[in-house]
């Protein structure tokens, strides 16, 4: 069967819940706060993942921005920190992802999301962006740019990560426009595209569908690279085996027609919350309206993963598995999953 290798859960969640972090609009970089305020508790809640046995660990990158990093006040930079000083920045939360890890074949994926991160509130769940960055070729900019940070950065980033992960993408010209931009920055790190899936159907938030998804993703493009794979994060956990049937039959389809030579990898890492959802208002975790009914599987989190991947294995159309949690996922849950398939 297809190899499964366990990814991390959630970064920012789990410095909440389990080491009393607060963010707020003083912290518009998140979790990548803590490169500037507190990187050796950042190293703790990593290292918790490291030990619990991740193949696979992301980098607290996620909502780096230039203009995070310019709202975001210090002692030293009283009106936010410049472009010029962020380097510094980026090499520690590649430094921390490698000390965080609990042995030496643990890899480091370069954590990035979408521009709708970044903004304020968060846009990531709905994809709507300014009039600035409301086009493919916009965010192609964007994203380049924040690329070249990374690559501009002493220290050889790129060259020391092992993926490169494009995440929570909720729009179909953001997913085109990352394929652009890293094939425009040159680089040869494999990658992956994951997307959100917010609403009660299975399109992304600005409507497009799965198979629209794949298209974009996998479709002809002078200018554009190939993704290593191709999944969901962020999104409820009941919604899994109807995307992960969506996402395999476009596959598919693509293979047959000789539209895709290889079959990618599937990325999965859902939600480990309950119900609840993020508001970026309140800035807190909410129980939905209508989303009780469906959330009402009494098996564990971890077990319904597994039964997602074990069903997707089946399908024999994905070449590998990439599995973990995002918000609200421990590194206790990240343990009890990868316990799912080493006890196979």
């Amino acid at each position: 069967m297809a190899s499964v290798q366990i990814l991390d859960g959630g970064l920012g969640t789990s410095l909440q819940d389990q080491y009393g972090v607060e963010f707020d609009s003083s912290t518009p970089l998140w979790a990548s706060h803590l490169l500037v305020s507190d990187p050796a508790t950042l190293q703790s809640c990593q290292h918790d993942f490291g030990v619990a046995g991740v193949d696979v660990l992301l980098t607290a990158t996620y909502q780096v921005s230039i203009e995070g990093f310019a709202r975001t006040k210090t002692a030293e930079y009283p009106g936010g920190i410049p472009k010029t000083a962020i380097a510094s920045y980026l090499q520690r939360a590649v430094t921390i992802a490698e000390q965080a890890k609990a042995c030496d074949g643990t890899k480091i994926a370069l954590s990035l999301g979408p521009y709708g991160a970044c903004m304020i509130p968060g846009q990531e769940y709905s994809g709507k962006y300014d009039t600035d960055h409301d086009s493919e070729d916009a965010l192609f900019r964007w994203h380049l740019e924040r690329l070249q940070l990374f690559l501009q950065a002493e220290g050889g980033l790129v060259e020391r990560v092992q993926y490169v992960a494009f995440e929570t993408l909720p729009r179909l010209d953001e997913v085109r426009a990352v394929r652009r931009a890293i094939r425009a920055a040159g680089i040869a790190v494999p990658f992956w595209i994951s997307c959100v899936f917010p609403r009660e159907d299975d399109a992304l938030p600005d409507g497009n569908s799965i198979e629209q998804v794949v298209d974009a993703a996998f479709g002809p493009m002078d200018n554009g690279g190939i993704p290593w794979g191709i999944g969901a994060n962020c999104t409820k956990i009941h919604k899994l085996p109807s995307l992960v049937g969506k996402f395999g039959d476009c596959i598919a389809k693509r293979i047959t027609a000789g539209l895709s030579s290889d079959a990618p990898s599937l990325v999965l890492y859902p939600d480990g919350t309950n119900g609840e959802v993020y508001n970026t208002t309140t800035q807190k975790w909410e129980k939905a309206d209508g989303q009780g009914n469906a959330e009402k599987d009494t098996r564990s989190w971890e077990t319904q993963l597994a039964q997602v991947v074990n069903d997707a294995q089946g399908q024999g159309i994905f070449s590998s598995f990439l599995v973990g949690g995002c918000c609200k996922a421990s590194h206790r849950d990240i343990k009890n999953l990868r316990q799912q398939f080493v006890t196979k």
